[in-house]
């Protein structure tokens, strides 16, 4: 019997290929002919055609949305996780055999489990986005890192102009003189910044994906460039990427003549979506969060003759509340201020220390307990540690986007912790950012670390917790691992 699959894991890159390679064996074991398109990082290499017309059943071993899967409509269909595929290839091969000789399906089953509640659904839409995104993480953050450490706090001054250490900087318009002004430092600041500039992006279209396939793209994508235009940033993204895959969706749900069907994926869905995206990411969401960061601002600024200790527990708290969104940037840009007169800042202290643990903290709790995570999640913790002690609070976004619920209020509890005890202790800084790497500017460093680390340690505690009441070990297992019949 002849046979197709499709493996796909969150990251691309070793289970993907690991799950084809034993699906080949299992098959050619059983006496069938299987092949295998495998949509990894390295990109796909698509079955033809005439395979996909002359295969009895199709497989897909994917832990996300498989691309294009519109092209095995009608085909009786196995579907399971990558691990699945690699501990038990035998079995999926004989469930396709089975299918095949029940006859053809109606209709071709999506990724996400009509079948399952809201919650599987919309956490199988955020992980699509959150995989997609992770390597802009990593490469944009590691690059900052870098740069940071290469070229001292002072780099993001040099690229983007500001005083810093009591010296003025112009910053860069002119990107052919980037490498004489900021040198290889202020190259690899900016690459980074840039990588960083498509997170919101690329997280909104990639959920919109997930719901309408490829048309859900443009509106998304477009959706995510306009909430961090907007301000309305990593929140306003997710926002923006479950609009757009529902009007997406709904717009190729709807009957038009033969004539006007062959433009509707180029022309009609784009322009309808993106237009209709774009108008309430302006009008509805642009305007209040506007108006919540102005309100913020004095808010804290009519904050400074209060404890030092709240302040730092407020401080704390919109520094992780949404990793880098309108609200942490009240608080950063707040604290910035305090460095004005060129005096060290016990509030930039806490926010740097405080913006440093989400990730850290995440990071730590995919270390102690694995299993209550997902692929894309352990790999964005094991680039956590680095984002989160270069002061990169964006690392955490990825887990924020899979489990926006559990992972919020966890990482403002520690952050904010790590706030208040920065005050508490009288730490203070000289630096506006570089995290671990500008540490001679910091007072009382020892301090810092340990207001850090307990911050950590809360969110790890808090995070776990909260998954392992709701029992997301076996929500993640039933995700990424378990068959799902037709």
């Amino acid at each position: 019997m002849k046979l197709v699959a499709v493996t796909s894991c969150p990251t691309g890159i070793a289970h993907t290929y690991m799950a084809a390679e034993a699906l080949e064996q299992a098959a050619k074991d059983a006496g069938h002919e299987l092949l295998v398109e495998t949509q990894g990082s390295a990109g796909m290499d698509p079955l033809s055609p005439q395979d996909i017309a002359d295969a009895r059943a199709v497989i897909f071993a994917a832990d996300v949305e498989v691309r294009e899967r519109d092209r095995f409509a009608g085909k009786p269909l196995v579907r399971a996780g990558v691990k699945q595929a690699i501990n038990n290839p035998g079995e999926l091969i004989a469930q396709a055999v089975g299918r095949a000789a029940d006859g053809p399906s109606a209709v071709l089953v999506s990724k996400v489990d009509d079948t399952g509640g809201v919650g599987t659904r919309l956490r199988q839409w955020l992980m699509t986005g959150v995989s997609y995104m992770i390597p802009f993480v990593a490469a944009g953050g590691l690059l900052i890192a870098l740069a940071f450490l290469f070229g001292g706090a002072e780099v993001a001054n040099k690229v983007n102009g500001g005083t810093f250490g009591g010296v003025d900087y112009e910053g860069v318009t002119d990107l052919s003189q980037l490498f004489a002004t900021a040198g290889v430092p202020g190259v690899l600041f900016k690459i980074g910044v840039t990588a960083f500039a498509m997170l919101v992006p690329i997280l909104a279209g990639f959920i919109a994906f997930a719901i309408a396939d490829r048309p859900g793209l443009v509106p998304g994508v477009v959706g995510g460039l306009l909430a961090t235009a907007t301000g309305a940033g990593f929140l306003g993204g997710l926002l923006a990427g479950l609009l757009a895959g529902g009007v997406a969706y709904a717009l190729t749900r709807i009957s038009l003549p033969r004539a006007l069907q062959a433009v509707m994926p180029v022309v009609i869905v784009p322009l309808i979506s993106t237009a209709v995206v774009g108008t309430v990411m302006l009008l509805v969401i642009g305007s209040p969060v506007a108006a919540v960061q102005t309100g913020l601002t004095d808010w804290l600024a009519g904050m400074t003759g209060t404890g030092a200790v709240a302040l730092g527990l407020l401080l704390g708290a919109m520094m992780a509340f949404d990793m880098g969104g309108p609200v942490n940037k009240v608080a950063y840009t707040f604290a910035v201020g305090t460095l004005a007169s060129g005096t060290p800042s016990a509030t930039m202290a806490a926010v740097m220390a405080a913006g440093m643990v989400p990730p850290l903290g995440l990071a730590l709790a995919t270390v102690i307990r694995r299993k209550l995570f997902s692929d894309a999640e352990r790999k964005a913790g094991e680039a956590g540690w680095l984002l989160g002690a270069s002061f990169i609070t964006e690392g955490a976004i990825p887990f924020a986007a899979a489990d926006p619920l559990r992972v919020i209020p966890s990482i403002v509890l520690g952050s904010a912790a790590t706030g208040g005890l920065t005050m508490l202790v009288g730490a203070t800084s000289l630096a506006p950012h570089g995290g671990i790497w500008v540490v001679g500017l910091i007072g009382k460093p020892l301090f810092v670390v340990l207001a850090i680390a307990v911050g950590a340690v809360i969110t790890a505690v808090c995070v776990l917790a909260a998954k392992s009441l709701r029992g997301n070990e076996k929500t993640v297992a039933a995700v990424s691992a378990e068959p799902v019949a037709i």
